[in-house]
């Protein structure tokens, strides 16, 4: 779909649309190899080769960013009080738009989605797709045969919300052993409140899977990169519960 040239820069981040306009005026960039100076000038971006002072413009009509957010951070746009996930993206992947695909606690760490593409993320949240998000938590005290049972058969909140049946197991043994937690919903705080309801407390959180996307491992947190196609696919596809 064809859209103005000064709208096409600043949708990449590239610039604001005022400063596109000014580019593409100055002469600073070209459409096919020739010079446009007309900002309201109407190019398929998709179809066609776009420089911007002389660098290739690489178009995408949504970015996908995998982040492995890190404790202490909002999982919000934007906060004018505190720091977000969004002020930890460097300048290659900001743009308009940008948002967090469903959120995570403030002291929660691990995978996070960040893009601007709405329709991704609403089908990535519809309770109806039961999308299973994973997450390994750290636990105050043992954890056994009992509190796998109340997970599968769907623990109720302290509020008497009833949540869906969960998958619990145990990764190590100890004082405070590792487990995992498997869930396809997204209740406030909801991991945190299900060991509440069996008498125990989540010391540490962290999400590592969305649907079949796992967490990039080589990313340390606080790091990002941008998600491939397929990754944003692997998302939507069905996964062992258990």
């Amino acid at each position: 779909m064809a859209e103005r040239l000064d709208k096409i820069l600043s949708s990449q981040g590239t610039a604001t649309r005022r400063e596109a306009q000014r580019l593409v005026r100055a002469g600073q960039v070209t459409v096919d190899g020739a010079v446009c100076r007309d900002p309201s000038f109407k190019a398929e971006p998709e179809q066609c080769e776009i420089t911007v002072q002389g660098r290739p413009l690489r178009y995408r009509r949504h970015l996908y960013v995998m982040m492995n957010k890190p404790a202490g951070l909002l999982c919000v746009s934007r906060d004018p009080k505190a720091e977000t996930v969004i002020d930890l993206l460097p300048p290659d992947l900001r743009r308009q738009g940008l948002f967090p695909a469903g959120r995570l606690d403030k002291d929660t760490v691990g995978l996070v989605i960040i893009t601007d593409d709405g329709d991704f993320a609403h089908r990535m949240l519809a309770p109806k797709k039961e999308i299973v998000k994973r997450y390994h938590a750290l636990i105050d005290g043992p954890v056994g045969e009992r509190e796998i049972q109340a997970f599968a058969a769907g623990t109720s909140l302290e509020d008497g919300t009833l949540c869906r049946p969960a998958s619990l197991r145990i990764l190590e043994e100890a004082e405070h052993p590792l487990v995992e937690v498997a869930v396809t919903e997204g209740r406030y705080h909801q991991v945190k409140r299900m060991f509440v309801s069996v008498g125990r407390r989540v010391l540490r959180l962290k999400r590592i899977s969305i649907g079949k996307l796992v967490l990039d491992p080589c990313l340390e947190e606080g790091e990002c990169r941008e998600m491939g196609p397929g990754e944003c696919s692997a998302v939507f596809e069905q996964t062992v519960f258990l």
